[in-house]
């Protein structure tokens, strides 16, 4: 089978780990990638702990980046963090180049400055807006992304402030544009991966699904919930910029209760500690002081797997 996503991304299986901050390694990554996907480090991969400096940011980034390359002969990706005063974004991207990364993941902005210097250096360009439109789909294309993520509703973590579904979305994009598009949010087994495909999308991207693995750095403990929880389990609460979703905590319960009382977003926000909320919760297994970021096709995932075995699993119709 012909992919677009596979040619490009030079990969076996059009399938991307996304990049879940402190719950992604070199060791995870490799996995991945050495499976037939993509696996992207995230923002703080590998790392126990919080720095606010750039410089700090984009050296940590470098040793986890070269520590995958020991690991895997496959390409692999990493998050370039971009805002909007792109502040880490040029120590990062220094780094990406001087690394040779063939891939790159841009969350949310479109900034010539950035695309310049990666297209110079043919790095591929996955963008993935926080909240898909046909306006930003059709603004990414015109920059030269390669691949475009359509995001739903169904997504863990921070979800996109508007409502409208995984398989609302993916055909909406995919009509709107000519690039590749992937479909991410509540995709937990080959069903969600097939119906992805049926309307429209050309691979899928994928958080929860990869967090129960062995390889994954998360908690044991956070491992073992998401297998045993349903989409039915799920809290949902207000937060900047929209809402979050997480499986029960008793700061997830206490987030929720906030935003009955009345509590504004930014309250909220301040509430969950940042991405601190979710190291203490995922990947130190704190379930008092973080919170669960899950998605809602999490149902099917009934045991702790190899990421191999998940692969297999989701892409049985490209092995």
């Amino acid at each position: 089978m012909n992919n677009r996503i596979c040619e490009i991304l030079n990969i076996e299986k059009p399938i991307i780990q996304g990049p879940m901050s402190w719950i992604t390694n070199a060791e995870f990554v490799a996995a991945v990638s050495n499976a037939g996907g993509l696996g992207f480090l995230g923002p703080n991969a590998g790392q126990t702990d919080v720095t606010r400096s750039p410089e700090v940011t984009a050296e940590r980034m470098r040793t986890e980046i070269q520590k995958t390359k020991a690991l895997t002969n496959k390409p692999f990706g990493t998050t370039l963090i971009v805002s909007h005063d792109l502040t880490y974004t040029w120590p990062i991207l220094e780094v990406v180049i001087e690394e040779k990364v063939p891939v790159v993941l841009i969350n949310g902005i479109l900034d010539e400055k950035i695309f310049k210097p990666l297209k110079e250096n043919n790095i591929k360009i996955v963008f993935r807006p926080g909240t898909p439109t046909i306006e930003n789909a059709k603004a990414a294309e015109e920059f030269g992304v390669d691949v475009y993520v359509a995001t739903g509703f169904d997504e863990g973590g921070t979800v996109p402030e508007r409502v409208i579904g995984t398989f609302s979305i993916i055909p909406m994009i995919a009509d709107a544009i000519h690039i590749p598009v992937m479909a991410a949010g509540g995709i937990g087994d080959v069903r969600g991966v097939r119906a992805a495909f049926a309307l429209g999308a050309e691979g899928v991207f994928a958080g929860s699904v990869f967090i129960p693995t062995n390889e994954n750095p998360a908690a044991e403990n956070v491992k073992q919930m998401i297998a045993d929880a349903t989409a039915e389990d799920l809290l949902m609460f207000r937060t900047l910029p929209a809402y979050y979703r997480s499986l029960p905590t008793k700061l997830s319960k206490k987030l929720v209760e906030m935003d009955e009382d009345g509590a504004s977003r930014e309250e909220i926000a301040k509430g969950m500690g940042g991405s601190g909320g979710m190291r203490l919760g995922m990947l130190e297994g704190n379930t008092e002081d973080g919170y669960i970021s899950v998605g809602t096709g999490i149902t099917p995932i009934k045991e702790i797997r190899t990421v191999k075995a998940v692969i297999d699993d989701l892409m049985q119709d490209f092995n």
